[in-house]
């Protein structure tokens, strides 16, 4: 484990000088403060008063993980999860998937709320193993301790499509995120189950696959080989956006010629008009602190729950001629 010792050696001062520094003491030069914390961070320092802090369980510092900074709503998210964190005396501290880890395993955080795909069942077991508490935003692990706070996608995504089918539509196509993706895969599940039972033919042609990105729905619309569908169902708004940038440029007008749907109703899908499904994001965020925070203090409740969603219907979709 690193010291004190260690520390003063790598910045070249005394053991007394790197204690001041730590310590906000007036007596050590900002340059000097600076280049010793820098130290610190790099070589994994930890003060003896945090060590104390960490055993005793009084870290009091949730962590969140997300997948990327591209998607807008995780602002609300953050600002449910910081609300509750801050009413209740913790800190919040924020990464990506790369860097999520080792604020786990190292008694950095006191639980960890997760909204990344790309973080393995194994490493959350592996950490559940270790008593400590997460809450899952993608996916159901039924393990404690772990909570699973998810969208129910199947539902409001049954609702879009069986709005889409009474106003007339009769062609489709579906443009998912990653597949590795849980959202993805319910939202596709529940448009593959009603367009089936309604005897629609569901081609393999107008499936694609992006990354939840405004550039992946553009490229889609370049991808499309067999004509333009009557609707595009998106599985998130921002690749529905690019999918309204890509028509436009391409002379077609939404919903007159292609008609278009989102998932999440961010600030953006409002403002264009885009008829989507509003994921309450704040509230999923305010809700997923407070179950984290309740299971670090003993409570203990690790039965899933499922959030509701509700289709937002807008000037991006319109009745089909001869529907009534």
């Amino acid at each position: 484990m690193i010291g004190i010792k260690d520390i003063a050696a790598a910045a070249g001062v005394s053991v007394s000088t790197v204690s001041n520094a730590l310590n906000n003491k007036p007596n050590v030069g900002e340059t000097v403060r600076i280049r010793i914390l820098r130290l610190c961070d790099e070589m994994g320092y930890r003060p003896r008063s945090e060590l104390r802090n960490l055993f005793a369980g009084r870290n009091r510092t949730i962590l969140f993980n997300f997948s990327d900074f591209d998607r807008c709503f995780y602002l609300k998210l953050i600002e449910g999860i910081n609300d509750y964190a801050g009413d209740n005396g913790y800190d919040l501290l924020m990464c990506t998937a790369k860097s999520c880890e080792k604020y786990i395993r190292n008694g950095f955080t006191d639980g960890c709320i997760i909204l990344d795909d790309r973080m393995g069942n194994e490493t959350i077991r592996h950490a559940a193993r270790k008593r400590y508490p997460v809450v899952l935003l993608d996916r159901i692990l039924p393990e404690a301790p772990i909570k699973s706070l998810v969208i129910n996608n199947y539902t409001a995504m049954t609702e879009l499509l069986e709005g889409l089918l009474h106003r007339g539509y009769r062609d489709f196509a579906f443009i998912g995120g990653p597949e590795y993706s849980g959202d993805t895969r319910e939202r596709f599940q529940a448009y593959t189950e009603v367009l089936t039972k309604h005897r629609i033919p569901i081609r393999r042609e107008n499936y694609f696959s992006g990354d939840y990105s405004e550039a992946s729905g553009y490229q889609a619309v370049l991808l499309l080989a067999g004509g333009l569908p009557e609707v595009l169902v998106c599985a998130n708004d921002n690749m529905a956006i690019g999918v309204i940038r890509a028509l436009s440029e391409r002379g077609c007008h939404v919903p007159e010629d292609v008609a278009v749907t989102g998932f999440d109703n961010g600030e953006r899908a409002e403002a264009l008009g885009l008829t989507t499904v509003a994921v309450p994001n704040y509230e999923r965020g305010y809700l997923a602190a407070r179950s984290l925070i309740e299971n670090i203090n003993g409570k203990n409740n690790f039965e899933p729950l499922r959030i509701s969603a509700t289709v937002i219907w807008r000037k991006t979709v319109s009745r089909r001629p001869g529907t009534l």
